[in-house]
């Protein structure tokens, strides 16, 4: 008996991520010293094994180790519920969104690990013009950030929509228009 197609993507899409974001890091952690960087494409793109005890871009990072940890540790487990009750809730036909919610999840599945593994969290994507440097970052991360712009991406298309049903509402003619001949108050008989 297989499961249906949406418990195969909450389960399969944050694995993938989980796999390949810990993959990549223990690659790096195995082979590199703390700090070494080589050019992938020079005076754009590093590995660069760099950890970080933070969030992103290091928030937290000065903050009392148990207390960050309790903290980010915290936040980390949240969001894989809020995120998991998302997915579950969502129609299915909102496809984009549960993508968006299933990449994040997987993200933050993997930054937890690395905290509860080693305390910090791996970074080695150092992307950078000259002298002026990105934070570094991870493959969690990026499915966090791909998986936020989906959400943005969506809540900028789900606004055109809303704006598009309010006048079909007024007017009679779009779901949840009254049946009545009644108008709204403010509006001409």
């Amino acid at each position: 008996m297989t499961a249906p197609p949406s418990i195969r993507t909450l389960v399969s899409v944050p694995l993938t991520v989980v796999a390949l974001d810990q993959a990549t890091k223990l690659w790096v952690a195995g082979r590199m010293q703390l700090f070494e960087s080589f050019p992938v494409v020079p005076g754009y793109f590093h590995i660069t094994y760099v950890r970080n005890p933070g969030a992103a871009f290091g928030l937290f990072s000065e903050a009392h180790g148990v207390l960050r940890m309790s903290l980010l540790i915290g936040v980390s487990l949240l969001a894989v519920g809020l995120l998991t009750v998302f997915f579950l809730r969502s129609p299915h036909a909102d496809r984009v969104s549960r993508v968006a919610a299933v990449l994040v999840m997987g993200g933050a599945i993997g930054n937890l690990i690395d905290r509860l593994r080693v305390g910090e969290v791996i970074d080695f994507l150092d992307v950078f013009v000259g002298r002026h440097h990105w934070p570094a970052f991870n493959l969690a991360d990026s499915a966090i950030t791909i998986g936020i712009g989906l959400f943005i991406v969506c809540a900028w298309r789900d606004r055109g929509r809303s704006r598009e049903a309010v006048p079909m509402v007024r007017a009679g003619k779009g779901p949840g228009a009254s049946t009545d001949s009644t108008p709204e108050p403010g509006e001409p008989s």
